[in-house]
C-alpha cells in the first residue's frame, strides 16, 4: 500500500490510497455477525488498508461501536467520524427492520444538529462508542440541500453562525481531532463551507468517478488552492462500476436504478475495459486516485473476499491506451488526469502516523 500526505493537516496526517468505508459494518442493507465485522477489520489491516471512516448514522452506533472494538491497540489506524446527527434512544423502535437502510436493532433515533453543542455532544458521544480519547478526522456529515431540501438554510445557519465550524476550529486547534472537513455528495455545499472556515479535507461522494467529472473545471481548483486535500467515495456509483451491467440483477446508480443513458455509458466503458482486459472497477479506482487533489479512495468492504477482491483492483496495472482510448471515445474529459503522466500529492512507502 502506498500513502498520501494530506495537504494542509498540523498533525502531517497520511492517508493510504485505499480506504475503509465502514458503512457496512453499521449493517448496510443486510446484517453481519460481530465476529465476522471484526475478522474484516483485521484482513483489511492486515493488507495495509489503515484508515477507517465511520459515523454515528452507520447502523445507529453499531458501526462505531465495531470500529473501536476494533480499534484497541491499533494505534497505526486512521479514524475518521462525523458530527450533524445525534443520536436519541428511542426504546418503542421495531426490530428486525431495515431503518435507514441499516438492518441495525439498537435503539435510536437521529437527529440533526450542526449548532457548538450538537459538534461537541456528536464527538463526546462518538469517543464514547468508539472508546478513543481523540479521533483523528471528524467531517461534517450531510450538511446541504441535497440531504435537507427546504430546512438546508436552518442547517447552515447552525453550521457557521451557531457556532459548528467554531467548534470544530477549537477541536483541532486542542488536539483533541487532527483535522477536519465536509463529508457529502455535493460538492456545491463544500465551496460554500470553505467560505467560512479552513477544511483540511472533503470526503465526497459519488461525485467524481468515470461516470461523474463535474468537480474538474472548478472544485478540485479551488480545493487546490485552498490546500484542502479530498477523499473519494462512492468510486463506484452505488455499484454499477463495480458489476458491470452484463447480469440479471437490478442496476443502481447515484442510490437509485440506473437510467438507460448511465447503462449505455457504462457499456462503452466495459467494451474499452474488455479490449484492454482490465476489470471495469480497477479502471475506477485508478481514476480516482490519479487527480492529484485525491489522497485517498474510500471503498465499502463487507466480507473479507471483498477486502482481498478490491486490493487486487488497486494493485492491477492499467495500459496507458486504456485512458487514450475512454478519452477518444467522448467517455472522459480530455483536462481528466489519468494515471499516466500525472504526479499526485506525495506518495510514501512507509507506514502513516501513529492514530485513534
Amino acid at each position: 500500500m502506498k500513502f498520501r500526505e494530506v495537504a494542509s493537516s498540523n498533525a502531517a496526517l497520511r492517508l493510504p490510497e485505499l480506504s475503509f468505508g465502514a458503512a457496512s459494518l453499521g449493517n448496510l442493507y443486510h446484517a453481519i455477525a460481530d465476529d465476522d465485522a471484526r475478522h474484516i477489520l483485521t484482513t483489511a489491516a492486515r493488507q495495509g488498508i489503515s484508515y477507517i471512516d465511520t459515523a454515528p448514522h452507520y447502523g445507529h452506533g453499531l458501526s462505531e461501536r465495531r470500529v473501536g472494538d476494533f480499534m484497541r491497540g491499533q494505534d497505526h489506524i486512521l479514524v475518521s467520524t462525523k458530527v450533524g446527527r445525534l443520536l436519541k434512544a428511542n426504546a418503542s423502535l421495531p426490530k428486525g427492520e431495515i431503518r435507514e437502510g441499516f438492518a441495525s436493532d439498537l435503539p435510536f433515533d437521529r437527529t440533526f444538529d450542526y449548532s457548538y453543542d450538537g459538534v461537541m455532544r456528536s464527538l463526546e458521544d462518538s469517543q464514547q462508542r468508539l472508546g478513543l480519547a481523540s479521533i483523528d478526522i471528524l467531517y461534517v456529515h450531510d450538511i446541504g440541500p441535497l440531504t435537507h431540501g427546504p430546512r438546508h438554510d436552518i442547517y447552515f445557519t447552525q453550521l457557521t453562525k451557531g457556532g459548528g465550524l467554531r467548534a470544530l476550529e477549537e477541536l483541532r486547534t486542542s488536539g483533541v481531532i487532527k483535522a477536519f472537513g465536509v463529508g457529502v455528495n455535493e460538492w456545491q455545499i463544500c465551496q460554500q463551507v470553505m467560505d467560512h472556515a479552513h477544511l483540511d479535507m472533503i470526503l465526497l461522494a459519488g461525485r467524481y468517478s468515470l461516470l461523474e467529472h463535474s468537480p474538474l473545471d472548478e472544485f478540485f481548483p479551488l480545493c487546490a488552492a485552498r490546500g484542502t486535500s479530498v477523499v473519494i467515495g462512492g468510486v463506484y456509483n452505488s455499484g454499477i462500476l463495480a458489476t458491470g451491467t452484463a447480469h440479471e440483477e437490478p442496476i443502481h446508480y447515484d442510490y437509485a436504478p440506473a437510467p438507460p443513458h448511465i447503462i449505455d455509458r457504462v457499456r462503452h466503458l466495459e467494451a474499452i475495459c474488455a479490449d484492454h482486459q482490465i476489470p471495469l472497477p480497477a479502471a475506477a479506482l485508478a481514476f480516482a486516485l490519479a487527480h492529484p487533489q485525491v489522497v485517498s479512495v474510500l471503498v465499502g468492504l463487507s466480507s473479507t473476499a471483498q477486502v482481498e477482491h478490491s486490493m487486487r483492483l488497486y494493485h492491477q496495472s492499467i495500459p496507458d491506451d486504456l485512458w487514450t482510448d475512454m478519452k477518444q471515445a467522448g467517455l472522459l474529459p480530455q483536462n481528466a488526469p489519468t494515471p499516466h503522466g500525472t504526479t499526485p500529492n506525495p506518495i510514501l512507502a512507509d507506514a502513516p502516523q501513529a492514530g485513534g
